[in-house]
Parts: structure tokens; C-alpha cells; sequence
């Protein structure tokens, strides 16, 4: 007989126990191997992506060729659980909340309602409430776990739009600036607002927001005819973690009647921190904060949060009553998300977030906050002393820098050849971007795996291909003379 059809859609116990026994086997392997793993490795990625198009089969494989397969996939590419991913924000995934997911999975609870499960719900509903307490939010406060900081974006500029202008909003302006983050424009444009009322305002020489040009556009855009009803600001931008001047930003928008969203997908979590706070001042005063627990909260990919201070105002934006649903309890002590969310039907998102917290307490994420803030200013002091143009101080975690040529050739393809050098070296990946015209390497330092020494390893990496690379080109143009 052949291996097929092995595994029914019910298993019983002794399967149950095998099945689970083989991941975690996958799993301890994976997490061990990680630290070693190259931090991108793309040879053969395209062939094993070519080979697994293929149609649906009609009879079952064996459990083990699967996890070979999936073994061999989660080897190419980047290692963005690892300790060298150190492009964009990373997100490391903490191993009590991959097990949180596989338990929620298991469980299979419908928490949109709280009647269906209560006890799941409220704990999802406490997991919010820890966030919200995490900014200081009044009991009124709701929340709402998504998909990630686009989603939470998205339901937060729906709910200021709803709540400032009402049914008509085609005259409503929207206010961000160029280091904001690209998704809160898109969220702008797929909430209805016309693509030329979101507004970039100028910042100054630190990249964050500057108040006074943004209450002179809003000003003048009043001045217009137009109603100004949104002001983003950011707590921590991809570019460079910079924090816009948030209590000021508070003090334009509210003379403005404008609603103050903050983007704290990135910086949100080093509230916990006494730096983070100091950093943040003023998001407190927002209307709605938006964070990712999968960046600096270390979880894995697939949970955002949007949480508003007038909760009522959430749901105002997003209930609609249905004929098929009135069967169901009325919102009490524990919420009804479907009533906060464009989405009536999801996972049971706040197991991931409750049980790490639990399990670990807030003091091993502060103590892993702080870490990464004291190695992002490792990286800022040693790429200086290494002579490398660094403009900003991190004020999170995110460091942008590149080198300037003596010999006066052109700075970005030098940039870009280091950049191709550091990560074939195959301990680090970094990003690029570019601000204000000039191409600039990334670092950025988030995962709870990446510790001091993985850093000093990078910033030994970069040193030794920063000073090839100058050699290289010192010898072509002596040859050439």
C-alpha cells in the first residue's frame, strides 16, 4: 500500500501525537540552526519556488517529505528570524507566541463576538487594555488587533474621517510628511480621500514634522474652503526612527479641530522604556495610536494594534447591524471586535500577544528594549569613529550612514557596491534608502536574537569592505594616471 492518504482530516490520538512530536522537531531544528544560518542566502530559491507550482493533488504525502520541503524553504531567502536581519524593522518571532498561534489554531475560537467565547475574548480584550494602559488611554479607550500597522492605519483614518467630516468628506485634508510612513498615504487614498488633499509638510534638519509649517498649511488650506481633519504623526520612521514633536503636533491639531493619529508601528513598544517615554512625549495626547507587536514587541508577522482613546468613535466608524447576527449578546464588559474592525472574521489574534507577556513579564521586554537602544547608539559612535557620514543620532534604533569618497566619485554606487559587499559577507543583511537625494545604507536593530556581538561583527564587516572597496578604487586610479 502506498504512503497516500495516511493522515484522515481527523486524526486520532497516536497521529495527533506523532503529527506534533514532527513539527516541534522542525521547529528545535529551525530555531537551533538560526543563529548560523546565512542572514540572506537567495541560491536556489528561485528553482525550489519554480518547483512547488503545481496543481492541488488528489491523494495525500507523508508528514516527513513535507517538512523536508518546508525545511528547504525556510533556508533561502532572509533569515528575518535571525540575528543578522537587520534590514527595514524586523520582526524576530518569539517561540511562546508561535505556540500561542498553534494553540489558538487548535482551539479554533470565533472571538469577534464575545457570546461564542468569552473567556478568549476577554482574553484578547486584557491584551488590549495592557496597550492601552501602556500609553496611559482612559477605561474608555478600545482597541482593535489586526494584520499589521497597514490595516490599523487604515481603520484609524477611517474612524478620524467618520468622526470629523461625517458622510461628506471629499474636501478633507490629510497631513504627513515625506518620512512618513508610505501606508498611512495609502490608507489616506483607499479611505476615499483624493490623492492630492494628503499634504506632505516640510520637516526640519532632524526629518521630523515641523509644527509651524503644519499649522500654516493647515491655515491656508482652510483658507481654501477645505476642512483639515487629520494630522499624522510619526513615532518612529522606517528612515531613521524619528519621533515628530508630538505634543506639539497635539497642541496644532486640536486648535484645528483636527483628529491626531500617531504612527507608532515601530517606536509604540519602547514606551516601555524610560528612554522610549522621554522619546514619545506627547502621544498620550493622541486620538489614536497605531502599533506592531510584531516589530518591537518581537512577535510574529500578522499582528498590528490601532487603539483610540474615545473607543465609541471606533465603533461608530465600523458597526453595521446584520438580520443573521441577532441571536448574538449586545457588547457589555467584553467588547465585540467585529463591531471596531472592517473584519468580521479572523484569527484569535491576542493569544500571541497575552501569553508572551504572561509568560515573560514586561520586564523581559523592557531589559530587551534597552538592549537594542544601547546598540543602536553602538552603531551610530562606531560608524563615526569609523569616519562614515552618520547625520542622525538614533533616537530609536534605526541608523542611517554612508561614506563619502575622498576622491570626490560618486558617493551613491560606492554606497550601493558596500551594500552588495556587507551582506554577501552573509552575517548581516541591511537595507537602503534614500533621503533628501542621497543614498544611505541602513541599520536597524530590533530583533530580541541580535545582541552585542552580532553588532560588533557587522560594524567589523563594514569596516573591513568600506576600506576594500577604497583600496580598490585608490589602485584603478593610479593605474589610470
Amino acid at each position: 500500500m502506498s504512503d497516500a492518504m495516511h493522515y484522515p482530516l481527523e486524526p486520532g490520538p497516536e497521529q495527533v501525537r506523532q503529527m506534533g512530536e514532527a513539527v516541534l522537531a522542525f521547529a528545535e531544528e529551525y530555531l537551533r540552526d538560526l543563529p548560523e544560518l546565512p542572514a540572506f542566502d537567495p541560491a536556489g530559491g528561485e528553482d525550489l519556488a519554480k518547483a512547488l507550482r503545481e496543481p492541488a493533488p488528489e491523494l495525500g504525502s507523508p508528514l516527513p517529505g513535507l517538512l523536508s520541503t518546508l525545511h528547504a524553504a525556510a533556508r533561502v531567502g532572509a533569515a528575518s528570524a535571525g540575528p543578522g536581519y537587520l534590514a527595514y524593522v524586523p520582526g524576530g518571532g518569539l517561540y511562546a507566541a508561535a505556540l500561542a498561534d498553534f494553540m489558538a489554531a487548535v482551539m479554533n475560537k470565533y472571538v469577534s463576538v464575545w457570546q461564542l467565547a468569552p473567556a478568549c475574548a476577554q482574553i484578547e480584550a486584557t491584551a488590549v487594555r495592557w496597550l492601552c494602559d501602556l500609553f496611559g488611554y482612559p477605561e474608555q479607550a478600545r482597541g482593535i488587533l489586526t494584520s499589521g500597522g497597514s490595516m490599523a492605519n487604515f481603520s484609524a483614518i477611517v474612524t478620524a474621517r467618520v468622526a470629523r467630516l461625517g458622510e461628506s468628506f471629499l474636501d478633507g485634508t490629510v497631513y504627513v510628511t515625506e518620512q512618513t510612513h508610505a501606508s498611512c498615504a495609502k490608507a489616506a487614498l483607499l479611505a476615499g480621500v483624493p490623492r492630492a488633499y494628503v499634504r506632505a509638510v516640510p520637516t526640519g534638519p532632524d526629518l521630523a514634522m515641523d509644527p509651524a509649517a503644519l499649522e500654516r498649511m493647515i491655515e491656508d488650506d482652510r483658507g481654501a474652503g477645505l476642512r483639515p481633519f487629520l494630522v499624522i504623526g510619526s513615532a518612529g520612521t522606517t528612515n531613521t526612527g524619528a519621533v515628530d514633536p508630538l505634543t506639539e503636533l497635539a497642541a496644532v491639531a486640536g486648535r484645528a479641530g483636527a483628529w491626531f493619529h500617531v504612527d507608532a508601528a515601530y517606536g509604540g513598544p519602547f514606551q516601555l522604556t524610560e528612554r522610549g517615554r522621554a522619546r514619545l512625549r506627547g502621544i498620550e495626547l493622541a486620538d489614536s495610536i497605531t502599533m506592531d507587536p510584531h516589530k518591537a514587541l518581537f512577535l510574529p508577522y500578522g499582528i498590528g494594534a490601532l487603539l483610540v482613546r474615545d473607543g465609541a468613535l471606533l465603533r461608530q466608524a465600523h458597526h453595521m447591524d446584520a438580520a443573521y447576527l441577532q441571536d448574538l449578546s449586545e457588547e457589555e464588559e467584553i467588547p465585540n471586535f467585529s463591531e471596531y474592525s472592517p473584519e468580521l472574521t479572523r484569527d484569535f489574534r491576542g493569544l500571541r500577544l497575552w501569553l508572551p507577556i504572561k509568560l515573560h513579564g514586561l520586564a523581559a521586554f523592557r531589559s530587551a528594549l534597552d538592549e537594542k537602544l544601547d546598540l543602536a547608539e553602538l552603531v551610530h559612535d562606531r560608524l563615526r569613529e569609523q569616519g562614515f557620514e552618520v547625520p542622525w543620532r538614533p533616537s530609536l534604533t534605526a541608523v542611517a550612514f554612508r561614506w563619502v569618497p575622498e576622491d570626490g566619485s560618486d558617493a551613491d554606487t560606492f554606497n550601493a557596491e558596500l551594500l552588495r559587499r556587507v551582506i554577501a559577507r552573509g552575517r548581516a543583511l541591511l537595507s537602503s534608502t534614500r533621503i533628501g537625494g542621497r543614498y544611505m545604507i541602513r541599520v536597524c536593530v530590533v530583533s530580541h536574537r541580535t545582541h552585542r556581538d552580532r553588532v560588533e561583527q557587522l560594524l567589523d564587516i563594514i569596516g573591513e569592505s568600506c576600506a576594500e572597496l577604497r583600496a580598490e578604487r585608490a589602485a584603478t586610479g593610479a593605474a589610470r594616471t
